[in-house]
């Protein structure tokens, strides 16, 4: 007789979606705050007179934590497959709420010298840990609570509360700068406030995952006598689909980070803005581009995964080059705001579905160490230097080479959704529901 594994009920996904959704908005709340308040606190922990290197050196520790990534995914990964979702979430956030408070007291370079930027780095590396292993356990556990009909629906939640992170990190920023502090404050001390309501919101909701649901798939599987159960040889045995994860994420990172995290800085930079009308348009554009999540997810439950992934792939490779030199010249907000939303509808034929491709791809008992390991290795090389890479080739005076390397990534993706299944067909998931005989 085989082991029976009931399905959760529609109320019991409900709560386990919105409860994993809320603990990864604040996990990615806190790892966008450090970006988005680059802007203010590069010249406390970095000393040189042009404000572009010193946010080259900003971005180059953002892109180390970037580097703790796949540490984060491979760690968690094997935590989440051997002992469960629902503890690897929990410990995450708390390690996520330790970095955050790091950031939050760390004393100036002009107060400790070298070891403020040391500092900084260590509570990036610990975020980088927890944000490598949250992606992957957060996908999984996600797309393992929806139902077959409405996997692409529910799953594309994870990036409504990773975008409604970074939304939350830019409301902060514009209400400290047009409501309560000036940009004197905000430069001195104000940008230590983000971090600190970080730390504290990571805590509750530390406390709030304890009470989630464990996933039917993981219960399955969690007393197997495999030995191999959450191991990188298990994840060796699926060669295929970790390349596939690692190529379909490759353009997708490049092409989310830079119209999203690196975009506000491009304004500021490169089009002029000033940092608040900057902050506002970033603003207004993720709203709008958290809200297409979870219609594109949908239209992936009816149309498949396979069509948008390579509508992405086909856009993505035509307009890249086009907007990103279009906002370059762009000094005025709508048509800067008409700009960016064109590459983030683009963008979202990636977005909304790319965790429950990749969780569809692997068995139950290596599924969180595949989703998550292979991604955060891609992301660490590419999503997280996009904007180290377009700051260096500004600073070298070439920024257009930086618009044919964000489409060249776009079109080696494009290479790999022409050639993969749709997962939508070929669900390792459902597979995991097996009746009573």
């Amino acid at each position: 007789m085989n082991q029976t594994v009931t399905p959760p009920t529609t109320a019991e996904r409900l709560r386990s979606i919105i409860g994993g959704s809320m603990g990864n908005l604040v996990e990615w709340y806190d790892w966008y705050a450090y970006s988005s308040f680059s802007l203010y606190f590069s010249d406390s922990f970095f000393k040189d007179s042009n404000p572009t290197v010193r946010l080259l050196n900003t971005a180059g520790i953002f892109a180390i934590g970037f580097l703790m990534r796949p540490i984060g995914g491979w760690l968690m990964g094997m935590f989440a497959d051997k002992k469960g979702r629902k503890t690897a979430l929990t410990f995450s956030v708390l390690l996520m709420s330790l970095g955050s408070l790091i950031i939050a007291v760390i004393p100036s370079y002009d107060s400790i010298g070298v070891f403020a930027p040391l500092l900084l780095l260590l509570a990036r590396m610990l975020q980088g840990i927890s944000v490598g292993g949250e992606y992957g356990t957060s996908a999984t556990y996600l797309s393992e609570m929806a139902d077959k009909k409405h996997r692409g629906f529910y799953s594309s939640f994870q990036y409504v509360t990773l975008i409604m992170g970074q939304l939350l990190a830019m409301g902060v920023l514009v209400l400290l700068q047009r409501v309560f502090l000036s940009e004197e404050q905000l430069h001195a001390w104000g940008w230590r406030i983000p971090f600190v309501i970080g730390a504290i919101l990571a805590v509750i909701t530390m406390y709030l995952r304890r009470s989630l649901k464990e996933s039917s798939s993981y219960q399955n599987q969690k007393n197997s006598a495999n030995p191999l159960k959450g191991t990188l040889r298990a994840l060796a045995q699926h060669p295929r689909a970790v390349f596939t994860v690692i190529g379909l994420t490759l353009g997708g990172t490049v092409a989310f980070y830079t119209f999203t995290t690196y975009m506000q800085k491009f304004l500021v930079d490169t089009s002029k803005f000033t940092k608040p009308e900057a902050s506002l348009i970033s603003t207004v554009s993720l709203v709008f581009f958290m809200l297409l999540q979870p219609l594109f997810g949908l239209l992936s439950d009816k149309i498949g995964r396979k069509p948008l992934l390579v509508a992405f792939g086909i856009l993505g490779t035509l307009v890249t080059i086009p907007v990103l030199k279009a906002l370059s010249y762009t000094h005025q907000a709508a048509p800067a705001f008409m700009l960016i939303m064109l590459a983030l509808v683009v963008v979202s034929c990636y977005t909304s579905i790319n965790a429950v491709v990749k969780a569809e791809l692997f068995p139950a008992n290596v599924r969180a160490l595949g989703v998550g390991f292979p991604y955060a290795i891609a992301v660490s090389i590419f999503g997280g230097t996009a904007e180290y890479i377009a700051l260096y080739l500004k600073s070298e005076g070439h920024p257009e080479w930086f618009f044919y390397y964000v489409t060249a990534c776009i079109f080696i993706s494009l290479l790999i959704y022409g050639t993969m299944s749709d997962t939508r067909k070929s669900s390792k998931i459902e597979n995991e529901y097996i009746s009573e005989v």
